[in-house]
């Protein structure tokens, strides 16, 4: 018998300068020890700026995660433009906060953002560069349908490489 899986009722909302406050609750070690370890005060309020400012630049898009059952924001998810491998693509990433993972919001949320960049029809693709350690990102890519490519070498944080899957998924193809 097929293992019934539970809809998870979320929401990406655009992010705004009111969720700083969200940026320094995701800037904790368990959150980011695939990233390099959490950032300094300042750069939290530098990313908080390029986050308010993407959209403006129609670069990408970021996003607060809301789970609707009571309106709480969960986590963050996003996508921007990069040049990968000679050609401009969307990269996407998402962070949940540590009480709320493993119950699907990141999945849930992947699919809305992926239907966001679809309907812009701007970028024929979509990558998401989770280290080859983080199952947990890696398996998001698998139930979204994500084609693994393979591995590589990322720069990031800037100065610093890590070993990473390279997932894709075509925006001109319903998955």
């Amino acid at each position: 018998m097929p293992k019934e899986t539970k809809q998870v009722d979320v929401r990406i909302e655009p992010w705004k300068d009111t969720d700083l406050e969200l940026l320094f609750r995701l800037n904790v070690p368990e959150m980011l020890e695939h990233l390099g370890g959490p950032e300094t005060e300042e750069q939290v309020h530098r990313r908080h700026q390029r986050y308010v400012n993407i959209t403006g630049n129609e670069t990408g898009k970021m996003y607060k995660i809301v789970r609707l059952s009571d309106l709480e924001p969960v986590g963050n998810i996003g996508y921007w433009e990069r040049v990968w491998e000679g050609e401009t693509v969307y990269e996407i990433g998402w962070g949940v906060l540590p009480e709320y993972q493993g119950l699907g919001i990141a999945s849930a949320a992947t699919k809305a953002a992926i239907a966001c960049a679809q309907a812009e029809n701007k970028h024929r693709f979509l990558h998401a560069f989770p280290s080859v350690d983080n199952l947990a990102s890696n398996g998001i890519c698998r139930k979204r349908s994500f084609t693994l490519k393979g591995e590589c070498n990322f720069e990031y944080p800037p100065g610093s490489t890590m070993r990473c899957n390279d997932w894709f998924l075509d925006l001109r193809v319903s998955p």
